[in-house]
């Protein structure tokens, strides 16, 4: 991903890209040689946001780009990303706008993001333009972002066939050593013996063994951060198995692991002064004869029975034995990260993850860092007169409740019920997909939410 930019050497030949609203396009214009400015004039350039001109200069060489940037209230400060491709080959460098180093930082990582492909497949043809970086701005901050999304995202958008169980974990556990993390896994009949039996109910009729990925990182004596992100590798929905419509797309159920270790990688890359601990349970949920079965009834972690009344709700399973195992540590901040329902994009569609949280500080900290960091979300209720609607007929709860609505809610509740210690702790119901290309989010998987952790977790820590 870095080789996206160019040497900081290069910025000063690279060609400019003037950011323009109304507020500078007279003084834009007067920087070029009238032959560029008359040419802007010709073409009929016009300040509507998202239109981009390539200005000749002498021999036929590219004297700068006009990108007209969107501003006011809402305003995407990724947009002039998407020039990364839209440009010819050579090096450029952004000119920063009105609202100056931080719209250049922004563009240049919503370069970074556009300039994403997978290509594990089928290799995208032919040399991409390159962006030289101002000194100004953080290159090491913006490239460990941009690493992290992309490790992520190649993650979800690789099939199930070469990212199953056995892959998923692979990956975890390089990235645990990659930053010297300590690391173990719980696989099998193993899970049975340490009390991890939902997991491994779930996991159980896959031919790639379910399993508990756990790693740490940092000292002890830092602020406790735990991160736990559901890794369904595969989802047919069970015994109540999906349309093949629904799923299509359920190589994406693993977001949840991926975008945890998005954040992950982050905190670790940046050096932040906390103890992180990730924890990733890893499965798919197939069909075969020893899969689980509506009705039944497990034991969990934390005591509490589980009746089944729907197999394709197996995701708040896996993440309720792995929740339980964080909480017992009494973690200082706990994030929950799941494609868990369709509910959720019923009631906000796929680019705003709800999340839920009882700590209302910590609320307006997510809020605020997802507007800064242009990775929306939207907090929903955990409401309490819902609970009684996970009350088991023969267990102590359910895994869905008894009636057909509040379903991301109802899920949400369902988490919840094995959380106690944790001082602070957050769930999102992402979607972990972009249906369509837009600036910084091509289509395809992307780690939802990980971008404002991450300025959530540096702005409160930070480096001591």
């Amino acid at each position: 991903m870095t080789a996206r930019f160019a040497p900081a050497s290069a910025t000063a030949s690279a060609i400019p890209i003037w950011l323009v609203d109304a507020r500078n396009w007279a003084t834009a214009r007067a920087q070029l040689p009238e032959e560029a400015s008359n040419f802007a004039d010709a073409m009929g350039f016009e300040l509507k946001a998202g239109r981009h001109l390539c200005l000749p200069g002498p021999g036929g060489a590219m004297a700068g780009v006009f990108f007209a940037q969107e501003s006011g209230l809402g305003a995407d400060r990724f947009s002039a990303g998407r020039l990364a491709t839209l440009l010819p080959k050579g090096t450029y460098r952004f000119e920063a706008g009105p609202e100056g180093q931080a719209a250049e930082e922004a563009a240049a990582l919503g370069w970074a993001l556009s300039a994403y492909r997978f290509t594990r497949y089928k290799k995208s043809g032919g040399e991409q333009p390159r962006l030289a970086l101002s000194k100004g701005l953080d290159r090491a901050r913006i490239e460990r972002i941009a690493d992290a999304i992309c490790m992520a995202r190649d993650l979800i958008n690789t099939p199930t066939n070469d990212m199953g169980p056995d892959a998923l974990e692979a990956a975890a556990l390089a990235l645990a050593e990659q930053y010297g993390a300590k690391a173990k896994t719980i696989r099998g009949a193993a899970l049975l013996k340490q009390n991890y039996p939902l997991i491994h109910a779930v996991g159980r009729a896959a031919s790639q063994e379910p399993r508990l990925v756990d790693f740490t990182w940092g000292k002890a004596s830092h602020p406790k951060v735990t991160l736990v992100g559901k890794g369904v590798c595969f989802d047919t929905g069970g015994l109540d198995i999906k349309p093949s419509s629904a799923m299509l797309l359920m190589k994406k159920d693993m977001a949840g692991a991926a975008t945890a270790m998005a954040l992950a990688q982050m905190i670790m890359a940046a050096k932040l002064p906390v103890r992180l601990r990730v924890l990733l349970p890893i499965v798919e949920n197939a069909v075969s004869g020893d899969a689980f079965r509506p009705g039944d009834v497990y034991p969990s972690r934390k005591g509490l029975t589980v009746e089944i009344g729907n197999t394709d709700a197996e995701g708040r399973l896996i993440l309720a034995d792995a929740l339980s195992l964080g909480d017992e540590e009494s973690p200082d901040l706990m994030f929950v990260f799941a494609t868990l329902t369709g509910a959720a994009r019923v009631a906000l569609g796929p680019d705003l993850p709800p999340f839920y949280t009882m700590d209302d500080g910590l609320a307006g900290e997510i809020a605020s860092h997802g507007t800064q960091a242009q990775d929306p979300v939207w907090r929903l209720p955990l409401w309490d007169a819902y609970d009684r609607l996970l009350d088991g007929k023969v267990a102590t709860i359910c895994n869905v409740s008894s009636g057909p609505f509040a379903g991301s809610i109802t899920a949400a509740l369902f988490l919840r019920r094995f959380i106690d210690k944790a001082k602070a702790w957050a769930h999102f119901d992402i979607y972990g997909w972009n249906p369509s290309t837009k600036p910084a989010r091509p289509e395809g998987g992307d780690a939802q939410t990980a971008r404002l952790l991450y300025g959530l977790i540096e702005t409160r820590y930070g480096k001591k």
